[in-house]
């Protein structure tokens, strides 16, 4: 597995994406394996995964968990999976394609070479880089941004972005099993943590599609988690019980 990718999708509900996600990162020319974590989809996401096994035998691994156990939780057991399995390079991406596969070369190259440990599909690294969201949740995600920005002190503009390509080493120095958010906080905590351990952080502007199969998992409990885990993040770290 030396110098090899895995590329980690969380699914719930996917059926309508992930064949064709599978399908366009094993055909790029940067090659990668897919881990998929599936929270128990009522829409037989985890048998279309399990199909696409056979088609391509060994670079698609599927992880099945019981009902829906939170994003974070998700990635942290695919970031153990991928550390036992001796993977270098780690990503993080969606399955609804608003996340484009054919970013994820670019991610791995800026951590291969070492010009960055961690590095960040940013929507807001250039602008505004995002098509066909509503003005509402721009702003809401804008603001978040500012937000967590302001109270963390990251050095990024998309501290909630969870499109990325970590470096192994990253994964084992920054204590998973202390990481306590779960929806999109946790990618908030994931770069905090990884910055104040000394890691550099880059961001990579990308454009940004609203899904077209699916419902998007955004919902209020997971934006009241994220306002005040920042808070909770902040404080641990400067009381030293990060």
């Amino acid at each position: 597995m030396e110098d090899k990718a895995l590329v980690i999708i969380p699914t719930y509900n996917e059926a309508g994406n992930i064949r064709r996600m599978i399908g366009a990162l094993i055909s790029l020319k940067e090659e990668v394996d897919v881990l998929v974590i599936d929270d128990g989809s009522p829409d037989g996401t985890a048998s279309i995964v399990k199909e696409t096994m056979f088609d391509f035998p060994g670079r698609v691994f599927l992880i099945e968990r019981e009902g829906k156990l939170g994003l974070g939780t998700a990635y942290v057991t695919g970031f153990k999976y991928a550390i036992e399995k001796n993977y270098q390079y780690v990503c993080e991406m969606d399955a609804d394609f608003s996340h484009d596969p054919a970013d994820v070369p670019e991610l791995i190259k800026v951590v291969r070479s070492r010009e960055a440990d961690l590095a960040i599909g940013s929507r807001y690294a250039n602008g505004i880089s995002i098509i066909n969201w509503p003005l509402t949740r721009l702003i809401l995600s804008y603001s978040a941004n500012i937000y967590a920005r302001t109270i963390t002190g990251l050095p990024i503009f998309d501290t909630t972005a969870g499109f990325k390509c970590i470096h192994r080493h990253v994964i084992e120095n920054i204590a998973l099993d202390r990481i306590r958010s779960n929806g999109y906080a946790f990618q908030i905590e994931l770069h905090f943590r990884a910055w104040k351990a000394g890691f550099k952080l880059k961001e990579v502007s990308i454009i940004f599609r609203e899904r077209e199969e699916g419902v998007s998992k955004m919902s209020k409990k997971i934006v009241r988690e994220a306002m005040w885990r920042v808070w909770a993040i902040k404080m641990r770290s400067i009381f030293g019980a990060l």
